[in-house]
């Protein structure tokens, strides 16, 4: 697997050793976007650096890419595929999301849920565990179809003409915003590439 070392001129004396491993990217992802903390993608509530509560939601799920590359499960791709692994490490797809919410999304597609039946009092999130789908927040929905866009388009991924759609959607309802721009430059400076649906 090739290495690359990134010297990040945000963070100085930040370096980053393995764009294409997600292993490596976890650490990097924390310090250079999150050294402080910051909010949750579901709940939209604050956290604390090294908070154990939280880890990363890859939006895009990885269980739709080895499903695509048909390189077996999770732990075989990143032994048997480069093309995963920079699949996995790309931190575009990345979001802090606390740990039970992002196990019960799981792998399923993100939709529009009939009603407002939230899993929590104080947190806007939706699963239907019958149709299999997911409704975050409105304040995060743009976000969350950059991203998949954006790994669409890069990867050569599939999504389904209707959650295309609704992603389109979601990217013109909920315009970026300062801080996601903030987060996509400091992305581009430690992996070389924005998201240009946030450009």
């Amino acid at each position: 697997m090739k290495r690359v070392i990134f010297v990040l001129l945000l963070y100085p004396g930040l370096t980053w050793s393995g764009t294409d491993n997600y292993l490596d990217t976890i650490p990097l992802f924390w310090r250079a976007l999150y050294p402080s903390g910051g909010e949750g993608l579901y709940c939209g509530v604050p956290f604390q650096a090294r908070d154990r509560r939280y880890n990363i939601e890859h939006v895009y799920p990885m269980a739709w890419v080895t499903r695509a590359l048909r390189c077996g499960d999770r732990q075989r791709c990143r032994r048997n595929s480069e093309h995963f692994n920079r699949i996995e490490s790309d931190m575009h797809n990345m979001y802090p999301a606390r740990k039970d919410l992002n196990k019960a999304r799981g792998a399923y597609p993100y939709r529009e849920i009939r009603g407002e039946r939230w899993l929590e009092r104080s947190c806007d999130i939706e699963i239907d565990h019958r149709a299999r789908a997911v409704e975050p927040r409105p304040a995060v929905r743009g976000d969350i179809a950059r991203a998949m866009l954006y790994m669409a388009d890069r990867y050569e991924l599939e999504i389904y003409a209707r959650q295309r759609r609704l992603l389109e959607r979601w990217h013109r309802e909920d315009p970026v915003d300062e801080h996601e721009r903030r987060r996509n430059r400091a992305i581009a400076r430690v992996q070389g590439n924005p998201n240009p649906w946030i450009d």
